[in-house]
C-alpha cells in the first residue's frame, strides 16, 4: 500500500490522552493481556490460554484495535480532561501535570513517536502470533507489552515513581506492617 504524507481528511481529537487511554487502549490491550494466564486456586492451578477460535479471535481484536489505536496518540490533544491535573501537586506529587507533559513532549517529539511505535509494534507481534497461534509467545507479548507501556508512562506520567519513590514507599509499608493492629491488643490470645 503506498504511503502518503497527508491525510485524506481532518483529524480531530474528540477526548484526552487520558480518556484515550482509559476508554480505549488499556481495554482492548486486556484483550493481549488477558490471554494467558495461571490461576492458582484451592483446587490446583488453572492455566489460562486460547483454545478456541473466538479466543483467538479476542486476541486479534485487541492487537488491531491497539495498533490501529496507537496512532491516535499522535493527534495533538490535551493529556488529561478540564480540570484533571492528575496527581501532580504538593511535595509528594509523583505524576506529571498536564502542562508538564506537552511541554516534555513539545521538547522532545521523538521519544513521544518513538514510544508510540514501540506500542504499535507490540501489537503487531501480537497479531503475528495469532496468525500462527503460538500459545507460548502469547507470554512474551504481554510482557513486552507490559514494557512498552510501563516505559512510556514512567517518562510522561509518574516519572516520580524512580527507586526513590519505591524506596520511600517500602520504608512506609514497613512501617505500617511494625504497628499494632488497630482496637486490638498486643498481646497474645491464651489457649484455654
Amino acid at each position: 500500500m503506498p504511503q502518503s504524507a497527508a491525510l485524506w481528511g481532518d483529524v480531530k481529537p474528540v477526548v484526552s490522552v487520558k480518556e484515550l487511554m482509559k476508554y480505549m487502549i488499556d481495554p482492548v490491550a486486556d484483550n493481549i493481556f488477558n490471554a494467558v494466564g495461571s490461576t492458582v486456586t484451592e483446587h490446583g492451578t488453572i492455566e489460562i490460554e486460547p483454545k478456541t477460535d473466538e479466543d483467538w479471535d479476542k486476541i486479534q481484536i485487541g492487537a488491531i484495535s491497539l495498533a490501529e489505536g496507537a496512532y491516535l496518540l499522535k493527534i495533538r490533544r490535551p493529556f488529561t480532561p478540564p480540570g484533571d491535573e492528575n496527581n501532580s501537586a504538593g511535595p509528594e506529587a509523583v505524576e506529571l501535570s498536564p502542562a508538564q507533559i506537552t511541554a516534555k513532549v513539545e521538547r522532545d517529539p521523538v521519544e513521544w513517536n518513538a514510544r508510540i511505535e514501540a506500542l504499535r509494534n507490540v501489537a503487531l507481534e501480537a497479531l503475528d502470533v495469532v496468525k500462527r497461534k503460538d500459545v507460548n509467545e502469547l507470554w512474551d507479548v504481554g510482557e513486552n507489552l507490559d514494557k512498552a507501556c510501563e516505559a512510556c508512562h514512567r517518562s510522561y506520567w509518574y516519572p516520580g515513581e524512580g527507586a526513590e519513590f519505591y524506596q520511600k514507599l517500602r520504608r512506609r509499608l514497613e512501617e505500617v506492617r511494625n504497628q499494632p493492629p488497630r482496637g486490638r491488643s498486643s498481646a497474645k490470645p491464651q489457649k484455654p
